[in-house]
């Protein structure tokens, strides 16, 4: 009795290691699935926070962005003379024409293009710069981007790539945002094409041009978007990590608001120094009129020639020109957006 006691229990030892080893496996293989869900759903959720969070922040930066655009297109290929006329002097003054003559819908031409142009720039950049950081880092490290100390030049990498992607998606929206905000019936600067609202320029742009007439400018976006994302991606995220290490004793954490508002404002100037060349061949690119043989543009055949043009015919500065008006919109756009995106991150995760 003993020893068959003895042996029923020796061998009900391998029989529960098995049926352990098989909880095991089967754990391991259920974790390995639910992984890349859990990933999916991360990608998503920050796709979707981003999306709003720069539709908000857009609704109150709007306005500069009309006041940018018209200040980077006024005096467009002319030399400077005492004599030439601007009907736009300065920041402050444009904003109280365009106001005082056009009223708030004037001041927010452009929004609804805008939101849209959001949603494909900053859901993607922000939606997968985290994935695409990560790959870099093991690609080049062997190792996870949480697991060590940011590396600039791969962040870098990760914010220009995720950022050239959006602005390759959200091309026609700039586009058509662009050409509702320079139109002006008061003082008109640029090519004035004269669309009733969005849907009317994306048909007008389609009937002209079909799919390449949509895409027109493209190139020159990406290299803005490229230029911009790069540093506001990786800056935000160094200057937020140092903040984080070295003010944490006096409540700046990586979730406190003060955190991320101080990392945007630091954030916002570089952004605009780097990006404001690149912004103003954008702008002009996307303005200008149709060639007469309908393909292309008729001032300028590509991004490298109208910043040819641009600096030989206005000077140097010409590329800084609408920079006052370029940080008050996109410092409190990256400082707004920034802190919604992380709010929103933050109740998802204590909610969701």
């Amino acid at each position: 009795m003993n020893g068959s006691g003895n042996g029923g229990g020796s061998g009900g030892v391998p029989a529960m290691d098995a049926v352990a080893q098989g909880f095991g496996v089967a754990g391991a293989a259920m974790a390995k699935t639910a992984e890349p869900a859990s990933a999916h759903r991360s990608i998503m959720f920050t796709w979707f926070a981003g999306s709003l969070a720069s539709c908000g922040a857009v609704t109150f930066t709007n306005p500069f962005e009309v006041v940018k655009t018209r200040l980077q297109l006024q005096g467009e290929l002319a030399k400077s003379t005492p004599n030439m006329v601007k009907p736009y002097h300065n920041v402050a003054q444009a904003f109280w024409v365009i106001g005082k003559n056009e009223g708030l819908r004037g001041l927010q031409k452009g929004l609804g293009p805008g939101y849209m142009y959001q949603i494909m720039l900053n859901g993607t950049r922000l939606g997968f710069y985290e994935p695409v950081k990560g790959v870099l880092y093991r690609a080049f490290t062997g190792q996870s981007s949480d697991s060590q100390r940011p590396i600039i030049p791969l962040n870098v990498a990760a914010g220009g790539m995720c950022g050239m992607a959006g602005a390759a998606l959200g091309s026609p929206f700039f586009l058509v945002k662009t050409r509702m905000q320079s139109a002006s019936n008061f003082a008109a600067v640029g090519f004035q094409h004269n669309y009733t609202s969005s849907l009317d320029g994306l048909r007008k742009i389609w009937r002209d041009g079909g799919l390449r007439g949509l895409y027109r400018g493209m190139d020159a976006a990406m290299m803005r978007a490229g230029a911009g994302s790069s540093v506001q991606l990786a800056t935000y995220d160094h200057c937020k990590s140092y903040i984080s290490r070295n003010l944490a004793h006096r409540g700046y954490n990586d979730n406190s608001v003060g955190t991320h508002f101080l990392a945007s404002m630091v954030t916002g100037f570089f952004v605009c120094t780097v990006m404001n060349p690149f912004d103003v061949v954008s702008t002009r690119m996307y303005n200008q009129k149709s060639s007469a043989a309908g393909h292309g543009g008729a001032l300028y055949k590509n991004p490298l020639q109208c910043f040819y043009k641009t600096v030989s015919t206005e000077g140097f500065f010409s590329l800084y020109k609408g920079f006052l008006a370029h940080y008050l919109r996109l410092g409190p756009h990256t400082i707004l957006m920034f802190v919604f995106v992380e709010q929103i991150k933050a109740f998802g995760k204590n909610y969701i």
